[in-house]
């Protein structure tokens, strides 16, 4: 059973959360501060923690802040209203893994949770990444796509790595940009590049493409049945 500690002062949010998650049969522990909720994630282990950004007695940022300096790696998913781009990288910055705007579909919620979980949990004893007919190693840092090596640099690469570790949901521009430079992100026109590198090696040598182009928000993973 996957334990989920929710750190959420607004109570309709966790009611709604609440119902949701116990369908799934998960464990799910509440916070309605800043406080209790860093109390709670130092003193038990989760396999996620869901952070509202605005919190009471202190903020989420704080929160995240504080338990990546004591050393808990507990996946973080940054639950809040503000959705601009300075926003986001300040999650990132402060430790988040991933980031989600209100109001969020709950299936979305979930497929986040389970990325998350499979690749700070699931990635602990393999160092395999497998979408579709991509297999990644992750040891080697290295990419195959039907047995057939890809020819990748470390940029193409990594951005084929958080593709398959959040597929086949859309990973931003803005989440690329973030792993790939932190926040000293370049021209756009050097994202771009790389993409294409990347699609020149994943999609054109093959049949069926797998790379899709969410216009004005990013990328993901998409098998074709």
């Amino acid at each position: 059973m996957k334990r989920v500690l929710l750190v959420e002062d607004n109570r309709d949010i966790a009611n709604m959360l609440f119902d949701y998650f116990e369908c799934l049969g998960v464990d799910l522990d509440y916070a309605d501060n800043g406080e209790l909720g860093l109390k709670l994630a130092l003193e038990h282990t989760f396999d996620v923690i869901l952070l509202d950004l605005m919190l009471p007695r202190m903020d989420g940022l704080t929160v995240c802040n504080k338990l990546r300096e004591q050393g808990n790696n507990t996946p973080i998913l940054m639950l809040t209203a503000l959705d601009n781009r300075e926003d986001m990288l300040n999650g990132f910055s402060h430790g988040a893994d991933d980031y989600l705007t209100k109001p969020f579909d709950l299936d979305i919620l979930e497929a986040r949770m389970n990325a998350l979980t499979r690749r700070y949990r699931g990635t602990v004893t393999s160092t395999t990444i497998t979408y579709a007919d991509i297999e990644i190693d992750q040891k080697k840092r290295t990419a195959t796509r039907q047995g057939k090596t890809l020819l990748l640099n470390p940029k193409t690469y990594s951005i084929l790595e958080l593709l398959c570790i959040k597929a086949p949901e859309v990973v931003t521009r803005e989440e690329i940009s973030y792993k790939l430079w932190q926040e000293n992100e370049p021209d756009n026109d050097v994202l771009r590049s790389h993409i294409y590198q990347l699609r020149a090696q994943l999609d054109k040598p093959f049949a069926s493409p797998l790379l899709v182009t969410v216009p004005k928000i990013g990328f993901r993973l998409e098998q074709k049945i």
